[in-house]
This record gives structure tokens, sequence and C-alpha cells, in this order.
């Protein structure tokens, strides 16, 4: 058996430990979680085996295809929503502007605060200033939360709050690679506004826009820690995510083995989401 030098010892010591750390702290729970969704494990006690019957439980449970509903509308409004504002402010910041790297600084402050936090802060402009300035203009003034019809909006608010800091940013340094020669000769052909971004601009940031695509998608359908700051899943579960549903039957509602079966079948949603967005957003690249 050949003998390890120095270089190989010291990166088998610094590998090793990670990925067992990496397997027991990651791997090991998700194989475990697997199992229990062929379980009606409650979180305690003893359990039984119950084969596919809480996947097939999934399709006809009308709490859960509402939370799947919920989920999924608010994932791509909320993407696109990030997408426009974050894209007019790169090109803005990107521009030729006073104080560009203090203003780039201070939009990127969201992304550095905690999503709870921010809930929080939000929940109380939601609850009681939006509604106390609505009654000083002589309206009705009641939180947007407490609606069931849109309370979903503040969550879209919140989420789009904190996202655009850094959709801006890989925007920047997408339109950053876009060399000024570019602009010149289109400048000559007489391309401005509208069609130097179309057929100049967004062409070649066409990666940056796929990356910030499949990101947002993939975060927003695993939003969480707004919900929990903002609604708990309210008003009478009209705002249950997907990751808020799996976390509260779960942990709290006796449902560990059905919510189980959820997360695996939620995880395969997110790659097929994912793996379906970089292949058309690849394709897209290829034409251009």
């Amino acid at each position: 058996m050949k003998k390890m030098n120095n270089r190989e010892r010291t990166f088998a010591l610094m590998t090793i430990p990670i990925l067992i750390l990496f397997f027991t702290f990651n791997t090991l729970p998700l194989i475990q979680g697997f199992i229990y969704s062929f379980t009606n494990f409650k979180g305690y006690g003893s359990y039984d085996w119950v084969g596919l019957r809480n996947y097939a439980d999934l399709f006809t449970d009308g709490r859960v295809g509402n939370s799947y509903w919920f989920t999924i509308k608010l994932a791509l409004v909320t993407t696109v929503v990030v997408n426009v504002i974050s894209l007019i402010l790169a090109i803005g910041l990107n521009s030729k502007i006073k104080f560009k790297s203090a203003l780039r600084g201070m939009y990127f402050v969201p992304n550095i605060l905690g999503a709870l936090v921010v809930g929080y802060i939000f929940n109380y402009f939601f609850t009681y200033i939006v509604p106390a300035v609505i009654d000083m203009m002589g309206g009705e003034g009641t939180s947007i939360l407490a609606s069931t019809k849109w309370a979903w909006v503040g969550i879209m608010i919140v989420c789009a709050w904190q996202a655009i800091a850094m959709n801006t940013i890989i925007y920047i340094s997408g339109l950053q690679t876009v060399p000024e020669d570019v602009y010149e000769a289109g400048s000559i052909d007489g391309a401005t506004g509208w069609a130097q971004f179309r057929h100049l601009t967004f062409p070649l940031i066409v990666p940056f826009f796929s990356i910030n695509m499949v990101l947002c998608v993939k975060n927003f359908l695993m939003v969480f820690d707004q919900i929990m700051a903002l609604t708990k899943g309210g008003p009478a579960q009209s705002t249950e995510s997907i990751s808020y549903l799996i976390y509260n039957n779960g942990m709290s509602g006796g449902q560990f083995g059905f919510q189980s079966a959820n997360a695996v079948l939620f995880f395969i949603i997110i790659v097929v989401f994912s793996v379906t967005q970089l292949t058309i957003t690849g394709r897209k690249e290829e034409q251009l």
C-alpha cells in the first residue's frame, strides 16, 4: 500500500472530518426522514409501516393542496417582482452616477438582516402603522395580515424587500461584464434605450438572469421565516407554506411520518423546478 505524503495526509485530515459531519447532520437525517415517510410515526413512541399510504393521502388532503397552491403562487409572483425591480436597480446603480458605491452598500443592507427580524418589523408596520395612516386619511384601517385574501401580499412584500439586495448585486456583476465596445457599436447603429437593453445588454447577462431565477424560485418555494414572523400560517390557514406545514404539523401535530412524505415530495418538486428552469434558460442562452 502506497504511503501518503504530507500533502495527501493534510488533505485527508481536512476532508474526512467534514465528510463525517456532513453525513451525520445532513445525509443521515435525510435518509431517516425518507424511512419515516413509510410509517405512521408521530414523532414519539412506536410506529408501524404503512407503505405508500402517506404518499397517497398527500393527494387527497385539502390542507396540503392549499399549501402547495399558496407556496407556488407566492414563489412565482415574488420571483417576477424581485427580478424586475432588481434589474432596474442594477441598471441604475451601474450607470455613471454620484455616490454609486455608497448606494450599492445601502441596497445590500436588507440581505444582511435576519429574515425573522425583518418579518417582525414588517409585522408591526402592517399591523399598526399602515392602518393608523389609513385612518388618518379617512379610510378604514385594517391590517393586511388579517385578510385571508391579501395576507399573502404582505408576505410577498417582505420576501421581495429582502431578496432584491442579492439579486441586484448579481445583476450588477453581470452588467459589468458587458464591454463598452458593444454599446459604442450599438450606438453607431442607432440602438438606444429599450432597443439597446433588449438586443445588446440582456442577451449578454442571460447567465446571470438564469442564476437569479433559479435561486429565487428555490428560496421562495422554501419560504418559512417570513410566515413564522408575520402570520404563522393564518388567517384561517390561508398563508401556510409547505415548509411551515411540514414543521408545524410534523413537530407538534403528531404527523411526523405523514409530513416526512410531504417533505420528500416537496424535495422532488424543487429539484424538478430547478432542472426545468436551468434547461429552459440554457436553451435560451444557446439561441442568443
